[in-house]
């Protein structure tokens, strides 16, 4: 319910402006201004001293159920060692019935002692006949065991789905190393039997992300399964009524009749579930050696990563999405990938296309000449500046001096690419104030390509209203999503925005206390 009182939020200030204040009327902003300026008659007072107000912070690339599965199920990015992820699974398969369905995720083989991933041979050693699949963390490689291949069909003689790869044993079988489209091979097959996440770890999953201070998602949302969660948009659907936060869905299908679908639905779910465009691949991560690159990765010679850009499967969808009034959104992370999407995105403008219909997905790896014709074709570009913290042990070993055209955020803003600042949750943690903090010290990496305080806000706030298609935030009749901090971001060091505290997210003009949840248990 919204509130029928309107009321005055009153913090120490506005972060950039001169005021300190807003009115809030039927959960929309009716004014902004300083709060002796107000006629309060009438008016509820809500008074937050010692603290700074922000448009409501968002996200404009996440995978909210992968988000819920990675807090509420198996998670092993804590483990250090094949033992101590051995140990892990174990406890979480004392839990469930025999032969039933173990699947985890936040796998991260650049973290273990082993530096290695583990193959089928390796799960069969901790789970036996259970079938079992692991998620590395970026999503775009897993590990099966044996049960888990042979229920799902996967037999010595597989061969490779087109824009994905099985790794083999020296005899040539697969070793239960799934890259990219292979990995639907299993998934779609375990995810069928792993069971749905419940209504409860949803709705307080979600509910915990007002804690970061967020007020709305740009959620990738499959129509099948995704990171081991089966129906993805139909659980969101079914939800809707009780979503604590804003999600407007970019869909990731199979098909255009999926997606007009899927946009027909949530166009009916409820107010705060909205359908924005489309989603796909056309490559896949640096961390799995599978992100598209024009010359080999530095530290594996003969490998190009993997190209998944098929017009013929993009094209009709991406159409689609537009004759719907949505967006077209394309991964694409290493250079060759960006340069398809650029390539295809320039096609679409020279049609007429409007330049906020498009975003290039992360815009990993650019090459000079790839900022200018990004830059020329307007679209925006979705960046995630957690990836710097995660990456800087491994990325100058996978791409020597190709890191200095690495999330080069600095020059694709001077440039006047539009940034909308997110963090492909769960790849990286939901936290925006960490998200910023990167943005302007780049964990030490490449310092030439950092923002500025007030750039590193806007990727959270104004970009992200972009992004989605909103009005600008603290516009008057835009929705009274705020966020109230116990630092001033632009004054903050980014270590005291690591540090900082969300006091209060409001929503719709209605105040929620942090909720705190435990990343990577």
């Amino acid at each position: 319910m919204l509130p029928d009182r309107p009321t005055l939020l009153v913090a120490d200030r506005i972060a950039g402006t001169e005021h300190d204040a807003v009115l809030i009327k039927s959960g929309k902003i009716a004014a902004v201004g300083s709060a002796d300026s107000f006629e309060t008659q009438g008016i509820a007072i809500d008074r937050y001293a010692g603290t700074t107000m922000v448009a409501g912070l968002g996200d404009a690339h996440f995978h909210p159920l992968g988000f819920v599965a990675a807090i509420s199920r198996l998670n092993v990015a804590r483990c250090a060692s094949f033992e101590e992820l051995a140990d892990k699974i174990q406890r979480a398969a004392a839990g469930l019935a025999p032969g039933q369905v173990l699947i985890g995720t936040r796998l991260n083989d650049d973290a273990l002692a082993e530096r290695r991933l583990p193959t089928r041979a390796d799960l069969d050693a901790i789970v036996g006949d259970r079938p079992m699949m692991l998620y590395r963390y970026c999503g775009h490689v897993a590990v099966a065991n044996t049960a888990a291949l042979e229920l799902s069909g996967v037999g010595p003689d597989a061969v490779d789905p087109n824009g994905g790869s099985l790794d083999r044993d020296e005899d040539g079988r697969p070793n239960g190393i799934l890259r990219e489209t292979a990995i639907s091979l299993c998934g779609d097959v375990l995810g069928q039997r792993s069971g749905d996440l419940t209504r409860e770890e949803v709705l307080n999953g979600l509910s915990g992300l007002v804690g970061s201070g967020l007020t709305r998602l740009g959620a990738i949302v499959a129509t099948g399964g995704f990171f081991g969660v089966r129906d993805e948009l139909d659980q969101l659907i079914d939800l809707a009524p009780d979503l604590p936060i804003h999600l407007s869905v970019l869909v990731y299908a199979e098909t255009a009749d999926q997606i007009e679908r899927a946009a027909e639905r949530l166009s009916n779910a409820g107010r705060r579930l909205s359908f924005l465009g489309m989603k796909d691949f056309t490559d896949g991560s640096l961390g799995g050696h599978t992100a598209a690159l024009r010359q080999p990765y530095n530290d594996w010679k003969t490998e190009l990563g993997t190209s998944r850009f098929d017009l013929e499967r993009i094209d009709p969808m991406a159409r689609r999405s537009l004759a719907l009034g949505g967006s077209v959104a394309l991964h694409a992370i290493g250079d060759a990938a960006c340069g398809d999407v650029i390539d295809y995105f320039s096609d679409l403008r020279d049609e007429g296309v409007e330049a906020e219909l498009l975003r290039i997905e992360h815009a990993s790896v650019l090459t000079d000449t790839d900022v200018e014709r990004l830059a020329a074709t307007g679209a925006v570009a979705s960046v995630q500046p957690a990836f710097l913290a995660s990456e800087t042990e491994w990325l100058g070993t996978r791409l020597g001096g190709r890191v200095e055209d690495t999330y080069r955020f600095k020059t694709m803003q001077e440039a006047g690419i539009p940034l909308a600042g997110g963090s492909d949750c769960p790849v990286e943690p939901p936290f925006p104030l960490a998200g910023m903090a990167v943005a302007r010290d780049r964990a030490g990496m490449v310092p030439h390509e950092s923002l500025n305080a007030r750039r590193a806000l806007e990727l959270f706030t104004d970009g992200v209203s972009v992004a989605l298609r909103e009005p600008a935030p603290l516009s008057i009749g835009a929705r009274a999503d705020f966020t109230l901090l116990d630092v001033d971001p632009l004054t903050a060091s980014p270590d005291e925005l690591r540090s900082a505290h969300v006091v209060s997210t409001w929503i719709e003009g209605v105040p929620h206390l942090p909720e705190p949840f435990e990343w990577d248990q």
